[in-house]
């Protein structure tokens, strides 16, 4: 690992993005929400870009950490999480909000206790 603040930062930065999703998901009760209101609307493009940040984010600590770093932490699939802004950002108009919603229910909740865990190991290896 080149620069540990550095992955700090980025690690900090997607826990960030990552809890202000399922804050903004959580009056969403079904995908009907993010298709049928302006309200719904407005949240599905916000978790959106929060997304193409946690996906973009990952892809610079590949950079940073090594793309090793990630493959210490399995109960993720990286390579998803890191896919989702690709979809995102070059298939907008095609978005799939089921799969969106699917995500932020099933897959985000799995993500924070993982980030806390990356960033305890981080530091602590620092601190040695």
């Amino acid at each position: 690992m080149s620069d540990p603040r550095l992955v700090i930062e980025i690690l900090s930065q997607v826990l960030a993005s990552t809890k202000r999703i399922l804050a903004r998901f959580e009056p969403v009760k079904s995908v009907s929400f993010f298709l049928d209101t302006e309200e719904g609307l407005e949240k599905l493009d916000a978790i959106c870009m929060q997304l193409i940040a946690i996906g973009e984010s990952l892809k610079n600590l590949d950079k940073v950490a090594g793309p090793e770093f990630l493959t210490r932490y399995p109960q993720i699939d990286w390579k998803s999480v890191k896919g989702m802004r690709d979809i995102i950002s070059h298939h907008y108009f095609d978005l799939d909000a089921e799969a969106v919603f699917d995500v932020c229910k099933v897959n985000l909740p799995d993500l924070i206790p993982v980030l806390e865990q990356m960033l305890s190991d981080v530091l602590s290896t620092g601190r040695k």
